[in-house]
């Protein structure tokens, strides 16, 4: 097992894990990796909040620690693969390993899993990616595993109660400096509280009063304004994405089709990718999509194969 932080919920898995070894009668190993996690992953988090973009750290932390970290020490030890709960597969097609969503697609979680490259695919072992949750929750019932009812966690591991914003309070008290609230015509509506408590499509929580519904339309950085607007402007048909990883490591050398998905719970879209110099897509909707969020990933697919994807950058 991997230990990544030291939160109370993270000495309750790690006591959970041992006790599932003893059942099964398994070794227990514990890899101490909190201080590499924070540098690759609590540190790029806070920095994104604090450059006014929206990260999703689970992406990181796969390709670089889970994938990277973990994996380099079972290889040193003699291990030949990686086994997580993720809900994804692999397939192998003609030498090059593909990256699939799960059977459940109600648990699919192909697109924290992006990132990862040929190498770390080939070593990579999904065994609940052709079963359902409720499948896996009955097998768990009949081996008497103690995790078998535990109610599933959507929150960041790392930030106790979900609460980013008093976790950035903690550790990026500098981003919460206020700025002024301005309208698409620069004109000043009021102030805020510091842009890390606002992201794109945001409606409650603004603090200003209109003859109709205002949102958050973006994060100026530059200017530490947050600029707000009608619903309607909140809808984009094109971004771009920077850098555009390739799980086949070959970037395409013409346009192509495929649908996008502009973050985890988001449906998809058609859209046609243009790969631009510098490792950079261009990515065009076939129809207008709400909320585009730059730090948020931008995840292509060809029916239930991940082709990759990237981080959005502002246009």
């Amino acid at each position: 097992m991997v230990r990544l932080w030291s939160e109370p919920q993270a000495v309750e898995a790690i006591d959970r894990a041992q006790a599932v070894a003893r059942l099964l009668g398994i070794p227990f190993h514990l890899l101490d990796l909190q201080e590499p996690f924070r540098r690759l992953v609590v540190d790029h988090f806070v920095a994104e909040y604090a450059a006014a973009r929206t990260p999703n750290p689970c992406v990181p932390c796969n390709r670089q620690v889970r994938f990277g970290l973990l994996r380099q020490w079972a290889r040193e030890r003699g291990g030949a693969f990686i086994a997580t709960g993720h809900y994804a597969r692999v397939l192998q097609v003609r030498g090059q390993y593909q990256l699939w969503r799960g059977r459940d697609l109600q648990k699919d979680q192909s697109y924290v899993l992006h990132a990862l490259t040929q190498e770390q695919l080939a070593d990579a072992r999904f065994p609940l990616g052709e079963l359902t949750k409720d499948e896996v929750r009955t097998m768990a019932r009949e081996c008497g595993l103690p995790a078998a009812d535990l109610p599933e966690s959507q929150d960041v591991c790392f930030v106790a109660g979900g609460d980013y914003r008093r976790f950035l309070a903690r550790y990026a008290p500098q981003a919460f400096q206020p700025g002024p609230i301005l309208d698409l015509e620069g004109r000043r509506l009021g102030q805020h509280a510091g842009l890390v408590n606002y992201t794109v499509g945001q409606r409650k929580g603004i603090g200003l009063s209109a003859s109709r519904p205002l949102y958050v339309l973006a994060l100026d950085r530059e200017r530490n304004a947050l600029i707000v607007g009608p619903g309607e402007a909140l809808s984009q048909v094109e971004c771009v994405v920077d850098p555009m990883h390739h799980i086949s490591g070959e970037v395409p050398a013409a346009p192509f089709q495929a649908s996008a998905k502009i973050r985890y719970r988001h449906r998809e879209v058609m859209a046609t990718a243009t790969p631009l110099a510098g490792r950079r897509l261009h990515v065009r909707f076939a129809h207008p999509q709400r909320g585009v969020t730059p730090g948020q990933y931008l995840v292509l697919y060809d029916g239930d194969q991940v082709l990759g994807g990237g981080p959005i950058c502002v246009l």
